[in-house]
């Protein structure tokens, strides 16, 4: 371990009590094209406990989304292992890993990535009906989150329909259909106007506290950084350092 990272784990300690959910020791990403190599993440070291909101901040082409999709199982690193629930997601066979992935995590995107063709609630069921859930139980489980953000009544609407704060919320209840242990969010409020996304954020503290889910935020937002746990800043592929919400002030 580089002496950077040991004096930032020595000056940022897990919260008391708190159990590890996700670890990584010296992760790097190079990516080739042609004869150039992009070295994205230049060997990070992050731990994050159960129940913690963490917004990754820095300068664009720092490192933080490919952090986040290396994190979450959707580029795999150069090296580094990555640790989630006890798993090294990167040793389990592909299948295995898209399985642990649609179980246990969601996805909430700064462009919504819903299906323009499904209405909401279909687009809220996707994940359940990937994972194996009977079609009944999977919409009567879609239709119980969508009440719980205030969208029963757009149910059978489809996206375009509806507002960009609407559809953010509809992508959030899809993130969170299977209660997942982790939510990954890359630029949830980016594509909304400032009341839009004051409401979004909300809305995810809202289901931290009330979950106890992870959330990993990868964020220009101030805003963000100011409600999150612990902010992390990264720039030229390294987390340059780290800081935790003084929850008393």
């Amino acid at each position: 371990m580089n002496a950077l990272a040991q004096a930032r784990r020595e000056t940022i300690p897990q919260p008391q009590g708190a159990e590890t959910i996700i670890s990584t020791e010296e992760l790097t990403k190079t990516y080739h094209t042609g004869e150039v190599e992009v070295h994205a993440l230049r060997g990070v070291d992050l731990q994050v406990a159960r129940g913690e909101m963490v917004a990754i901040m820095g300068p664009s082409g720092c490192g933080k989304s490919t952090l986040l999709n290396c994190l979450s199982g959707i580029d795999r690193p150069t090296a580094g292992n990555v640790i989630v629930e006890g798993q090294d997601i990167y040793k389990l066979r592909d299948g295995v890993r898209t399985d642990f992935r649609a179980k246990r995590m969601g996805f909430i995107f700064q462009f919504f990535n819903l299906l323009p063709v499904l209405s909401a609630v279909e687009n809220v069921e996707m994940p359940l009906l990937i994972a194996g859930v009977a079609s009944g139980k999977a919409r009567k489980r879609a239709l119980a989150e969508l009440e719980m953000l205030g969208l029963a009544s757009q149910a059978r609407k489809h996206p375009l329909e509806m507002s960009g704060g609407q559809q953010q919320r509809i992508a959030i209840a899809r993130s969170l259909v299977n209660d997942p242990a982790i939510v990954w969010c890359d630029e949830p409020t980016g594509n909304l106007d400032s009341e839009t996304a004051e409401e979004i954020l909300n809305i995810l503290c809202r289901l931290q506290r009330e979950k106890d889910q992870t959330f990993i935020i990868v964020t220009h937002g101030a805003e963000i950084g100011e409600r999150a746990d612990r902010i992390v800043q990264m720039r030229d592929g390294l987390i340059q350092s780290e800081a935790r919400r003084d929850i008393n002030g």
